[in-house]
């Protein structure tokens, strides 16, 4: 019994050392349509492979629709794993990342022998598919990433012994100041629909002598179109009450683009009341976006707001830190684990020489 386990306790230490540690990052499947979250864990998967580990991305369907469209061929192309149809192989040095919202799938791979964590980018979602009273630790989970400190802390109140790392995304270079002067264009996007469908319908009623300003929905659309987009804008609006990060807003300041938005449950670390305007009650958007086109076409808007939104894009990760923060922070899980093995065999083997 022991050599047996001390064949695999060798093969899993070789299997680590030699990178060939599966490390499993379930996607879920937007049909084609751009989500900053899926963005997020492709690009986890890319620092993972250009650093010679091996990532596979899992999907819960044969028939999955991937990021081509809106990120690139060249994410397709890093391995992919369909959870339906086929036997997926786990090893004890293999890891399974989870986003959040797959809290329904913990008991299912609750006794497979690899490590297991948990990226949470969206706090409200992490009861979301548990049982009342069920917490990721019974299942085997005890590691957390999340996106920032403001998560950490609140997520940790509720998953008392789970542990935490912080790895914060990045703002893509697809971003770039505006070059040309802005047209009368508003680029809006919330969390719900029917919040873009109200905010526009209330400022068209209210303000009908602004009805020649025009609103553009950022919804589904790739990187390259949304960047290009969102720079012929001069205003933002941002409604998402839930959000644990805030990319929308920082994308839009690293375009030259002011931002106006609904303050969400917790506050991001990079919002303060230079870098825009930032409002308290959905209902008074409408009237603060009146205001400031008004000052916009008065040309009064200072110019310390846009050297804030400056400071404040320039103090984020960059692509290349998101990338080496990746890499460091699972070269740590890695190494954990591996000396935790060399560890039970180093015990096995002085057994088996008493023996």
């Amino acid at each position: 019994m022991n050599q047996e386990q001390i064949k695999k306790l060798e093969t899993s230490i070789t299997n680590m050392k030699d990178k060939k540690s599966r490390i499993y990052l379930l996607v879920q499947d937007t049909k084609g349509n751009a989500k900053a979250s899926i963005s997020y864990i492709y690009h986890l998967g890319m620092s993972l492979s250009q650093a010679g580990y091996n990532p596979i991305m899992l999907h819960e369907k044969p028939d999955y629709v991937g990021v081509a469209s809106w990120m690139g061929e060249e994410f397709m192309k890093l391995p992919h794993k369909s959870i339906e149809g086929q036997q997926l192989e786990v090893s004890p040095e293999d890891f399974i990342v989870l986003p959040e919202l797959y809290g329904f799938v913990m008991p299912q791979i609750e006794k497979l022998p690899c490590g297991k964590i948990v990226l949470c980018q969206a706090y409200d979602h992490i009861l979301e598919t548990l049982q009342p009273g069920q917490t990721w630790q019974q299942f085997g989970f005890f590691k957390c990433v999340t996106t920032s400190e403001f998560q950490k802390e609140h997520i940790s109140n509720i998953m008392r012994t789970a542990s935490f790392d912080i790895l914060p995304p990045f703002i893509s270079d697809s971003f770039t100041e505006q070059v040309l002067p802005p047209k009368p264009i508003i680029a809006i996007h919330t969390r719900e629909p029917r919040d873009t469908a109200n905010i526009i319908k209330t400022f068209y009623l209210k303000f009908p002598q602004y009805r020649w300003v025009s609103f553009r929905d950022m919804r589904n659309q790739t990187e390259k179109d949304f960047a290009k987009n969102l720079q012929d804008c001069f205003l933002s609006i941002w409604v998402d009450e839930t959000s644990g990060f805030g990319t929308f807003p920082l994308e839009s300041m690293k375009s030259g683009v002011p931002v106006l938005g609904l303050v969400p449950n917790l506050l991001p670390h990079w919002m303060n009341e230079n870098n825009g305007f930032w409002v308290n009650n959905k209902n008074q958007i409408s009237d603060f976006a009146a205001d400031f086109l008004q000052n916009w076409l008065e040309d009064n808007i200072k110019s310390e707001l846009y050297n804030e939104m400056k400071t404040t894009v320039d103090s984020l990760s960059t692509k290349d830190e998101f990338y080496k923060n990746s890499v460091s922070l699972f070269e740590g899980y890695l190494e954990t684990r591996l000396n935790s093995f060399e560890e039970q065999l180093n015990k096995l083997t002085e057994v088996e020489t008493v023996e």
